[in-house]
């Protein structure tokens, strides 16, 4: 059985240390993407588009680089920002010069707001994301948003070996980080995928929630709330134990498939199966369209804010752990008034415990 985030149990031997996590690889579907964007558009020939192009990282595979001008390796979006400036007209230039100088604060804003503070037209800023090789602005903040998660924060990946972090620094950078991947969570869901989920959740029998590695934290949740609610609610670590739910599922029932990537292969498995059973699959994964992305019924998407190979879920954790507080929130305004005696008698009897 594959492990979102930490090792797989090696039949015979042991666990290699150099990276345990790829061992998820046997059990993901890959999911390539079927083209490549260029990363400015000019109706004059642009001087970056033609020797550009995407490389692998030779000491992380999960990071691509951009090589430029001059063999010149950009990393970042910001990168590109700057380095395309000169490329802009006046109005787009100057979205990227206020990107530039205050990145940290696009995430949250619309293009109404952000041209405001500028003194730009909407239609200017839309131009600047679509010459930067973003189709849309919402595209854009959520390119941003990885592009600063991951790259001015460094909190999951490999390279935070390399710096000299005191406990309190690592403590501001996880609230940073964790800040940053809830408030992203705005751009990434769909809210009439929401609505759904919501609406077939009310007249559900019985919900399955299933994750593995760092997802089984949320499927846990997940089960505890919904418990609270009333509602049948099923969840196991065993794949195996899963196998013999999911036969008894039916159309009135619901399984929600948790997956930070979309490509674990026990998950997605699971919600075929659940799905031939005519069961509705919600799939919480990445906004990237995945095999589970693809598979699911309804999609609560979270924000791409860690790559895949990493030292655990942080981030990605609590954009899950959002989605699954909003169902339960949701779903307690529908049911509060005929659960509300079961929560005052739990209540009562853990009183009577801390006595």
């Amino acid at each position: 059985m594959s492990h979102e985030n930490g090792g797989v149990s090696n039949q015979g031997g042991k666990v290699p240390n150099q990276i345990v996590e790829a061992s998820n690889q046997s059990r993901e579907v890959s999911n390539k993407p079927e083209s490549v964007q260029p990363i400015y558009r000019s109706v004059q020939p642009n001087p970056l588009e033609s020797p550009t192009k995407s490389i692998k990282s030779p000491t992380d595979p999960g990071v691509v680089y951009t090589k430029g001008v001059g063999g010149v390796e950009l990393k970042s979006l910001i990168d590109k920002i700057k380095q395309g400036l000169s490329l802009l007209s006046t109005a787009e230039r100057k979205v990227g010069e206020y990107i530039l100088l205050h990145s940290e604060l696009i995430p949250n804003m619309t293009t109404k707001e952000l041209s405001i503070k500028i003194g730009v037209s909407e239609a200017s800023v839309i131009r600047f994301c679509k010459s930067i090789g973003m189709g849309s602005f919402k595209s854009f903040k959520l390119a941003l948003v990885k592009d600063l998660t991951l790259t001015e924060m460094n909190l999951t990946d490999f390279s935070i070996l390399q710096q000299k972090d005191t406990p309190y620094d690592s403590f501001q950078k996880v609230i940073q980080v964790n800040k940053f991947a809830i408030e992203s969570c705005t751009d990434s869901m769909d809210k009439k995928e929401l609505l759904k989920a919501v609406d077939a959740i009310k007249d559900a029998k019985k919900i399955v929630f299933f994750g593995v590695g760092g997802s089984s934290t949320a499927a846990l949740d997940a089960h505890y709330k919904f418990t609270r609610l009333g509602y049948q609610s099923i969840t196991s670590l065993d794949f195996h134990y899963m196998l013999t739910v999911i036969p008894y599922l039916n159309k009135n029932d619901i399984f929600v498939a948790i997956s930070t990537s979309g490509k674990t292969r026990d998950v997605l498995e699971l919600a075929q199966f659940a799905q031939k059973k005519e069961a509705i699959v919600i799939a919480i994964t990445n906004l990237d369209k995945s095999p589970l992305y693809r598979t699911a019924n309804i999609r609560l998407c979270t924000p791409n804010v860690e790559q895949d190979f990493r030292i655990g879920s942080i981030p990605s954790r609590m954009t899950q752990l959002t989605v699954i507080d909003t169902l339960y929130m949701s779903i307690f305004h529908h049911v509060g008034e005929k659960v509300i005696k079961q929560y005052q008698e739990a209540r009562s009897e853990m009183e009577n415990l801390r006595r």
